[in-house]
């Protein structure tokens, strides 16, 4: 009797799932995020980018004003008044006076200036880049963690379906007269269903907080349920450089063009101008004056010429060991130490970029094998499982069996995938785009989450 009613109930069911598969994907367009979409939400809305062009606009207007010279400045003057009369003609040396002066900075100073705020400004679409680059790394971490959580969803949606003919049929057994299914059976059958509720509401939980953490880069659209289709590009994997070599100094060289070093570069520029902006200040400062003074005429009635005084001022940088030498060592100090940490983060990027490379070599070898090998024999199991318990030739536990252990490794390959397409977020961090790495040959495009003819959408 279970042969009878359990096996069409199977195959109507796999129609069933195959129709829902269907329609779901036709409808993946409407009302749902896509990734590219998360992408360029989060990067169009982050503030850290405005801030970054608000910085280099200011510098490039001190750069500016730096290479201009100090304004002029004016001095009006009483001068030798008289105090018993503070008549203006009483004495010859009253005068009023106009003066202007003007200062002349140390050397080259005014174009050193302005050229190191220049290369500050210069590293701000550098640090622009590499932050939408890692936005992009991070929205797609966070987008696929959620697309894993609901693409298992549904995988466990479709087979409780069955789990829950699998009971229909049991009872069908058990109340037969000529049915052999016992009432553990029922009871091992409702067990799993309720065990596949729990796996469910788990899902769900780490759904909600990988769309709350994705929320903090695009806001409420994170709730939107997410697109099954991912774009063709985003499981490519780069393609090895004509003529390289596959070694360490070559990776180096792809790691020092990275956003982040060029960055540093320019700041390490900006810090070297600053040691030679400190080195003028051994040349003096100079300052030119001129004063126009008026006399008016003596009391006699006689005229008195007025007087006219010009004059340069400089300072003499004569004691320079506790000063400018210091100055000067400082500032060569701040270049060095900011070179300590280029060649820090360098062997950081470095250290990632070769984590990378070997964790997408394993995933690689991991989905083929899942590919090839384990989904197909899992399947050939379950429904090998399940003619032997039809046939009075098996048992219902290891049918049971079968069919979770069939379910978990459809789920444990949807991980494999987006766990390597987390990794190629990463790598595509790492290294520019008109930028490759050696790897692998990339494997045949797989199914997603089942094998053969069993639709689950595009393959990450």
């Amino acid at each position: 009797m279970f042969l009878l009613v359990g096996v069409p109930a199977f195959a109507e069911e796999k129609v069933a799932q195959e129709q829902f598969a269907q329609t779901q994907l036709d409808q993946d367009q409407v009302g749902t995020l896509t990734l590219e979409a998360a992408i360029a939400q989060a990067i169009a809305s982050d503030p850290w980018l405005n801030g970054s062009r608000y910085r280099e606009d200011a510098l490039t207007s001190e750069s500016i004003s730096a290479s201009t010279l100090p304004d002029p400045k004016v001095s009006l003057m009483a001068a030798n008044f008289p105090t018993d009369s503070f008549d203006i003609n009483q004495e010859p040396m009253t005068q009023l006076t106009v003066g202007v002066s003007q200062m002349f900075p140390r050397g080259d100073s005014l174009a050193l200036t302005s050229r190191q705020n220049q290369e500050l400004a210069a590293q701000e679409p550098l640090l622009r880049q590499d932050r939408q680059d890692k936005v992009t790394a991070t929205v797609t971490q966070l987008w696929l963690e959620a697309y894993r959580a609901q693409e298992s969803i549904r995988l466990i949606e479709q087979d409780r379906a069955l789990f829950e003919h699998l009971v229909d049929a049991t009872k069908a057994s058990y109340s037969s007269a000529l049915g052999r299914a016992r009432q553990q059976d029922i009871i091992r059958a409702k067990l799993e269903l309720t065990r596949l509720d729990d796996r469910l509401t788990a899902l769900r939980q780490q759904l909600d907080s990988a769309q709350q953490r994705l929320s903090e880069w695009i806001g409420g659209q994170a709730s939107l349920p997410l697109a099954r289709t991912l774009s063709s590009k985003l499981g490519d994997e780069p393609t090895p450089g004509m003529g390289q070599t596959h070694n360490d100094r070559w990776l180096y060289e792809q790691i020092n063009r990275h956003p982040l070093l060029l960055a540093f570069d320019q700041r390490i520029e900006a810090m070297q101008t600053g040691v030679e902006l400190a080195q003028q200040k051994y040349k003096p400062e100079w300052g030119l004056t001129a004063q126009y003074g008026y006399r008016d005429d003596d009391p006699m009635g006689r005229d008195r010429a007025d007087l006219f005084s010009v004059g340069v001022t400089f300072d003499l940088p004569l004691f320079t060991g506790n000063r400018q030498d210091k100055d000067v060592s400082a500032a060569t100090s701040r270049a060095e130490a900011l070179r300590t940490d280029k060649l820090l983060m360098a062997r950081k990027l470095m250290a990632e970029l070769d984590t990378t490379i070997v964790q997408i070599q394993r995933l690689n070898e991991r989905r083929t094998l899942y590919d090839q090998q384990l989904l197909p024999q899992m399947a050939e199991q379950a429904e090998a499982a399940l003619t032997a318990y039809n046939n009075d030739d098996g048992d219902f536990a290891e049918a049971v069996r079968a069919r979770i252990a069939e379910l978990n490794a459809k789920i444990d390959f949807l991980t494999i995938k987006v766990d390597r397409l987390k990794i190629l977020a990463e790598l595509n961090y790492l290294l520019p785009t008109n930028r490759s790495v050696l790897l692998p040959q990339s494997h045949a495009k797989q199914s997603p989450a089942t094998h053969g003819n069993r639709t689950e959408g595009k393959n990450p």
